[in-house]
C-alpha cells in the first residue's frame, strides 16, 4: 500500500498544473516552468487545489509508479514555487572554487584547474572567507538536477577518510577512520 502515492498534492496559489491527453504534466509557477511525462497507467486528476494520482490496480509495478509520480510531480511544485538550494565546501589546503557565469573552476589539488560547465538550469555561486572553507551553492527549480550536477561536483574529488580532505555537503558528516598506529619497540 502506498502511503506517498495516496498522498494529495496541493496546489499553491500562483502555480498551474496542466495535463495532456498523453499523461504529460506541466507545473507552471513564479520561478519557471517543467513538465514529466506519467506512466499511462497512473492517472492524474485535479480537485479544488490538489492534485490526485491513481493507479489502476495492486500489482507490484502499479504501486512503485504510484508513489513516484506522485514525488516526481510534488518535487515539481514545490521547485517551481520555492526552488532548491545545495551548498558544498570544499575541505582542504589550497582548495579553491571561483565561478564565470555558469562555468565553474576549481583548484583541487591536482596539477591543473577543473573547469566544470553546468547546465543553463543551474544557477551557482561561490564564496570564499578567511578563516572558512570554500563554499559553492547550487540553486535550481528541478531537484533531480540539481542532485546529479552536485553529485557531479561532489565526485571530482571526494572527501576521504583520514583528513576530510574533498568536496562535502554542508551539514554532512563523514565516516572517519583512525590513521596509522605509531610502531611498537
Amino acid at each position: 500500500m502506498s502511503r506517498i502515492g495516496k498522498a494529495p498534492i496541493s496546489i499553491p496559489s500562483g502555480v498551474t498544473i496542466t495535463v495532456s491527453k498523453d499523461n504529460q504534466v506541466t507545473v507552471k509557477g513564479p520561478k519557471g516552468q517543467l513538465s514529466q511525462q506519467v506512466d499511462s497507467d497512473i492517472t492524474v486528476e485535479q480537485e479544488e487545489g490538489t492534485l490526485l494520482v491513481k493507479r489502476p490496480s495492486d500489482q507490484k509495478r502499479h504501486k512503485a509508479l504510484h508513489g513516484l509520480y506522485r514525488a516526481l510531480i510534488n518535487n515539481m511544485v514545490v521547485g517551481v514555487t520555492e526552488g532548491y538550494k545545495i551548498t558544498q565546501e570544499l575541505v582542504g589546503v589550497g582548495y579553491r572554487a571561483s565561478n564565470n557565469g555558469n562555468i565553474l573552476d576549481l583548484v583541487l589539488g591536482f596539477s591543473h584547474h577543473v573547469v566544470f560547465a553546468l547546465p543553463e538550469e543551474v544557477k551557482v555561486t561561490t564564496t570564499s572567507e578567511k578563516g572558512k572553507n570554500p563554499t559553492i551553492t547550487l540553486e535550481s527549480i528541478d531537484k533531480q538536477l540539481i542532485g546529479q550536477v552536485a553529485a557531479k561536483i561532489r565526485s571530482l574529488r571526494t572527501p576521504e577518510p583520514y583528513k576530510g580532505k574533498g568536496i562535502k555537503f554542508v551539514g554532512e558528516t563523514l565516516r572517519r577512520k583512525a590513521g596509522k598506529s605509531a610502531s611498537k619497540k
